[in-house]
């Protein structure tokens, strides 16, 4: 499609702020989904626009968890194939699903990974709570799981991912963080490929959503520190909510 300037500024800031939501623990598609939709994108295109854009975001988190990553190679190159695996299956089963299908769980799974952030604090809580409690027979069948969830759809990912790596492994948070967000950018670069092989991707969009996600993924961490983190989250909760209702009334028109 074609991008007017007023579009890629809009999606190259919704792109920075998704970055930084997105390093400050939340969910970053709530906020660039919405804003390609808004460009013009339908759902299914904008989905995979935004999946092949958010790669970008990878170096400056890897960049951002350096000191949480040390000792942590091992780990993630047990772990990466089954990322790998469960993202290519997500994919895969997005290009065979029919477009109309698409649409039709749309609200649903926008309104899910909306709760989820809102929920977040909440969910922290209760895994410092239970962290080192559970077994690691959880990681293996979760992370296909939550790849495969990332490689269909994505928003919210990053939150159940980060949930299961606390329980099964009994790391802090920082650490499983960082070790998310390796195991994640796998996940993205596999679907990706897939999405870039078979599918027409709209370059013109993805383009400034990319810029915008490398810059504010690699100021991220420092920006979140000074601000307000709780806001910003509910905020993009809320929109994300109030987007999934407005798709599902379109629907039932």
């Amino acid at each position: 499609m074609d991008v007017t300037p007023a579009a890629e500024g809009l999606l190259f800031g919704a792109g920075v702020l998704a970055g930084i939501v997105g390093s400050a623990g939340g969910t970053a598609s709530l906020i660039s989904y919405p804003a390609l939709l808004a460009a013009g994108l339908p759902p299914l295109p904008a989905n995979i626009t935004n999946a092949v854009a958010f790669v970008a975001a990878w170096p400056g988190s890897a960049l951002g968890s350096r000191p949480e990553l040390r000792g942590q190679g091992r780990q993630v190159l047990r772990w990466a194939p089954l990322a790998v695996a469960g993202s290519a299956a997500g994919a895969g089963l997005l290009l065979v699903t029919p477009e109309g299908v698409f649409d039709q769980v749309v609200p649903f799974l926008l309104a899910a990974a909306a709760i989820i952030l809102l929920l977040q604090p909440r969910i922290s809580a209760w895994l410092d709570r239970r962290r080192g409690r559970s077994g690691r027979f959880l990681l293996p069948g979760g992370l296909i799981a939550g790849a495969a969830y990332d490689g269909y759809w994505g928003a919210g990912a990053g939150v159940m991912i980060l949930a299961l790596l606390m329980i099964a492994t009994g790391q802090p948070l920082p650490r499983s963080n960082a070790l998310k967000n390796m195991l994640l950018g796998l996940a993205d670069v596999t679907c990706c490929i897939l999405f870039i092989v078979y599918w027409p991707v709209d370059w013109a969009a993805t383009a400034p959503l990319a810029a915008g996600f490398l810059i504010g993924s690699a100021i991220g961490p420092a920006l979140a520190r000074r601000l307000p983190s709780r806001v910003i989250r509910v905020v993009a909760a809320l929109a994300g909510l109030g987007l999934a209702i407005r798709l599902w009334v379109g629907q039932v028109r």
